[in-house]
């Protein structure tokens, strides 16, 4: 039995086909058509996964859309309501694309599903429709390890629900209870996020990184002013201060008022008020979760807790959840954002509308490490480089693992593509940039010549499992990125009475730690656990840079520069790396110098990554 499962019409569109319940495939639209968070119907994911499984779409039994859209259309009408007379213009602005959007927007799959899929099939016979927070509970739950488990799931607003505690039990889930609309965790963090002129939907993680380098001095005022928090973890929003129920922005003068002024210009420069409202909201939200995580804990007994949600990407609090100890065991789905909503989805076809049965499997869970994209046969990548006017030469699987370490230990930046592309906003050696941890010049060079990005984003480590605990303040599995912890304290190096006297900005350029490249400026890091069971080869490279050097880690970051997707295909990566200033780029057992490519292929990508 087939199942498809969508989410789209928001931001980061996706497509997951399961096969009796198995993951067979699953990727972001975005990734197809290059535009980041696409929101459109994902029919080249759809097409990707249908092809991956060998299927047509006669084989598909249902299709799963991952929220109701009568709902959401619902919930956007009685909250203009509530709130009139206040946004009455972008309320008339705004309807005519909420009736064709969301009051229609069955009859709007349903044309797209005819397009994509073909005529030779009544979709409207297969459509099925799951809620939101349910979808995300499904993905957080199903592919767990647990055979039961306490669910949460937070964002900014599904239907109605913007978090959800739930109980998972063998093939079933139970919701206990809800936090609902205007009242939402992911949306004051997005408002922050504005605040701080970054972007909202893509900017979170940037006040994540940013908060390290301020301190919670606002924190206070945000706890007094913007939101009541009950014991149990519950909250109230004071909607007085903010825009983003009914207004074109997130927040309004009331909130300038109480922080002090006009939110800071995009691009503009950064000051020490933003790094500390930064670590403000990044401490709220660390606290609030964690009286969540308590009730939970306490209302059901489980010992294990599954996550899901765009607040679920915020790996520092994660990391603060998992050292707490109100759990025994953390999972947090690979895709907590809305992507992952369409494997939730499918899920919730399979378990819930056929009662299907459910495969635990305990070694890690069932994503497949993720690696649930398209991959390349080296004729294919040949074929594709070829077109692309590269230079190139092609080795044994062995000799290529040799040229790659030979490269990272001379301080080169290597694009690594290897197999099939990883689900969800992380790279996980499959579509990765990679380089040696050990040198204290490569987050600078990463970050302002290879990436074009903010200074001060760090960047994570790739680290074999089997030597975590000597490295870094945790003995776990992580192998989505999802926790941070710190850097042991024997790698760490200590700051003279200067460099301890710097602060803001000022603290970026100081090596902290043996391996400074991977090391923030409070001590921690953003930790990928590498398995040989789920990626054999990545497992392998570093295994022999380990040899080598006796570090048994490397940075790894995103395929991909400010403002692109991460890459997809051999002329994806090939557009990449002739764009930006990396030095050697390997696709499967091919190996891309730069020093050979030729002059006029430089100058055919070079426009294309200038800082936007």
């Amino acid at each position: 039995m087939y199942i498809l499962g969508i989410s789209a019409f928001y931001h980061d569109s996706a497509a997951c086909l399961l096969k009796n319940g198995s993951i067979v495939a699953a990727a972001q639209e975005e990734r197809f058509t290059r535009k980041k968070h696409d929101a459109a119907f994902p029919r080249h994911a759809i097409n990707y996964c249908l092809s991956e499984a060998g299927v047509s779409a006669n084989d598909i039994v249902n299709v799963v859309f991952y929220e109701k859209p009568f709902l959401k259309f619902e919930r956007l009408l009685e909250t203009y309501l509530a709130f009139a007379p206040r946004g009455f213009r972008s309320f008339l602005s705004a309807m005519p694309l909420w009736i064709k959007d969301k009051l229609f927007q069955k009859s709007h799959l349903l044309k797209e599903l005819k397009q994509s899929l073909g005529t030779t099939v009544d979709w409207s016979d297969r459509l099925l429709f799951s809620e939101h927070h349910l979808s995300h509970a499904a993905s957080a739950f199903y592919p767990s390890p647990f055979e039961k488990a306490a669910i949460l799931t937070i964002d900014g607003v599904g239907e109605w629900t913007t978090t959800s505690l739930a109980e998972g039990l063998g093939s079933d889930i139970k919701v206990i209870k809800e936090i609902h609309f205007p009242h939402s965790l992911g949306l004051l963090y997005s408002a922050f996020t504005f605040y701080t002129g970054f972007k909202v939907n893509s900017g979170e993680y940037k006040v994540m990184g940013l908060a390290p380098y301020g301190k919670p001095v606002y924190a206070d005022l945000i706890k007094k002013n913007l939101m009541h928090i009950a014991a149990d973890g519950s909250f109230q929003i004071d909607m007085s201060y903010f825009d983003y129920a009914c207004g074109l922005t997130m927040t309004n003068k009331k909130f300038e008022k109480l922080f002090g002024g006009p939110p800071r210009r995009p691009e503009s420069e950064l000051t020490q008020r933003e790094m500390d409202l930064a670590a403000s909201v990044q401490k709220v939200t660390e606290e609030v979760l964690l009286l969540l995580a308590k009730d939970i804990a306490e209302s059901t007994t489980h010992r294990n807790l599954c996550l899901a949600g765009g607040v679920a990407l915020n790996c520092v609090a994660n990391g603060i959840l998992e050292r707490s100890n109100i759990f025994d065991n953390v999972w947090v789905q690979p895709a907590a954002g809305d992507a992952g909503g369409a494997l939730g989805a499918a899920l919730c076809g399979w378990h819930i509308h056929h009662s299907g049965e459910r495969q635990i499997t305990t070694n890690l869970d069932s994503m497949k490490g993720a690696y649930l994209g398209p991959s390349y046969s080296t004729a294919e990548v040949e074929a594709e480089l070829l077109s692309c006017d590269a230079k190139f030469q092609t080795y044994k699987q062995d000799e290529m693992l040799q040229v790659v370490v030979e490269a990272l230990i001379d301080n080169k930046a290597v694009g690594w593509m290897q197999g099939r592309m990883e689900f969800g906003p992380r790279s996980l050696g499959a579509r990765s940039i990679i380089a040696d941890p050990r040198s204290p010049l490569m987050q600078k060079k990463l970050n302002l010549k290879v990436k074009y990005r903010e200074s001060f984003r760090p960047f994570a480590p790739s680290i074999l499992r089997e030597y975590v605990n000597d490295w870094f303040e945790f003995d776990g599995d992580s192998p989505y990125m999802m926790l941070v912890s710190g850097v042991s304290h024997d790698k760490r190096r200590v700051m003279n009475d200067n460099e301890e006297s710097l602060f803001g900005i000022e603290k970026l350029n100081i090596s902290r730690s043996d391996v400074p490249a991977i090391t923030h400026v409070d001590y921690s890091a953003r930790i990928q656990t590498v398995h040989v069971e789920t990626n054999a080869l990545y497992h392998s490279l570093i295994s022999r840079f380990y040899e080598e050097t006796q570090c048994p880690m490397l940075v790894n970051t995103s395929f991909n520069v400010r403002g692109e997707p991460i890459v997809c295909s051999p002329s994806d990566a090939f557009k990449c790396f002739m764009g930006t200033e990396l030095d050697m780029l390997v696709v499967g057992s091919v190996v891309l110098r730069k020093e050979d490519q030729s002059g006029s292929s430089h100058s055919v990508y070079a426009g294309d990554y200038a800082l936007d």
